[in-house]
């Protein structure tokens, strides 16, 4: 991005919308950074300009144009639940924004980059998934759950603006589930339980992206985008089982027969009821994403690894429903210099 480039996050009241333009105000190459949202973020924000607007509406489409962007962020998908937006206001946030927001993108002049934060959930999980999937994969598997079928139609979307478009460079990074101190979802929440119910005979190997390497990471695509889908995700892999042993949580699991019901329920209590398949999939057969594109193309350095980021998270919420003390409390945590 040449310096003075002109930054729009469109979702910036979210946690992530919020910390990217923390992470781009630092940014000496900056020159200006506007928010949009249909409410203020929470944060201070230094020298983000906010501007109150709700990308459902129409009206985005004349908006846009007046803040003349270099590079638009979308970071207003919606991957749970939250307050004041409901899980039935999820398909119209992600799908019709994301379709309007695009709308509006075909009307700025001068747009040399349009970046999404997306979601590695397109992927799902089955028996006959690869251990990481690499990023033309997406679409050599079944859509099998509604949020999946979502993220499928926006993308179809960007694709399809992509190619009518082929001046403006349009990454869809596609991210894995976020861990880490200060995070609120609905992952964590059932990693807090005092007892973490799983499904008998399963122990998926999962990757679990550090908070520091999500901001990163859409920094880092935001000042050097490339073209397409990008995976968001650490290296290597854990299981779930030795996720709980790091963060000393005792396990019960759960017959076949009753762990979807009990999911179901789970999914209810912990805010993410319109995903619990996609959770049940994912506590069953895991997930990896290949993240050879993030680290040689876009020329980010990860700082956790999965077992890392999971080792960093379970030190932070030491004390925290524990009900034994975490093994190996010395051994070392990366950290970020």
């Amino acid at each position: 991005m040449p310096r003075e480039g002109r930054v729009v996050i469109t979702g910036v009241a979210t946690h992530w919308g919020t910390e990217l333009a923390k992470s781009l105000e630092r940014h000496p190459g900056v020159g200006q950074v506007i928010g949009i949202d249909s409410s203020p973020p929470e944060a201070d924000l230094g020298r983000t300009e906010f501007v109150e607007a709700d990308i459902r509406n129409p009206v985005i489409s004349r908006l846009l144009p007046t803040l003349e962007p270099d590079v638009v962020v979308h970071c207003g998908i919606l991957l749970y639940p939250e307050e004041g937006r409901p899980s039935r206001a999820l398909h119209d946030i992600n799908v019709i924004g994301t379709l309007q927001l695009l709308a509006a993108c075909e009307k700025v002049d001068g747009l040399r980059a349009l970046v999404v934060r997306g979601s590695a959930a397109i992927y799902g999980g089955s028996p006959s998934a690869p251990s990481f999937f690499t990023e033309d994969m997406a679409r050599q598997y079944p859509l099998n759950t509604r949020f999946q079928r979502d993220i499928g139609e926006l993308e179809g979307y960007f694709d399809n603006f992509a190619r009518r478009h082929p001046a403006i460079t349009c990454c869809m990074l596609r991210f894995q589930t976020e861990i880490g101190p200060g995070l609120e979802n609905p992952l964590i929440r059932y990693l807090s339980l005092p007892v973490v119910p799983t499904q008998m005979g399963w122990d998926p190997r999962l990757q679990f992206l550090h908070a520091t390497d999500a901001t990163g990471a859409l920094a880092a695509a935001t000042l050097n985008p490339v073209r397409g889908a990008v995976n968001v995700a650490p290296d290597g892999a854990i299981s779930l089982s030795r996720l709980l042993r790091l963060s000393g949580k005792p396990a019960v699991g759960i017959p076949p027969g009753i762990s979807g019901l009990l999911i179901k329920r789970l999914g209810g209590m912990l805010g993410s009821a319109d995903r619990y398949q996609d959770g049940q999939l994912l506590m069953k057969y895991g997930r990896g994403c290949d993240n050879r594109r993030l680290r040689e193309e876009v020329g980010y350095e990860l700082a956790f690894d999965a077992e890392g980021a999971a080792r960093d998270f379970a030190s932070k919420k030491s004390g925290v429903n524990r009900l034994f003390p975490a093994p190996h409390p010395g051994s070392p945590v990366r950290s970020v210099d």
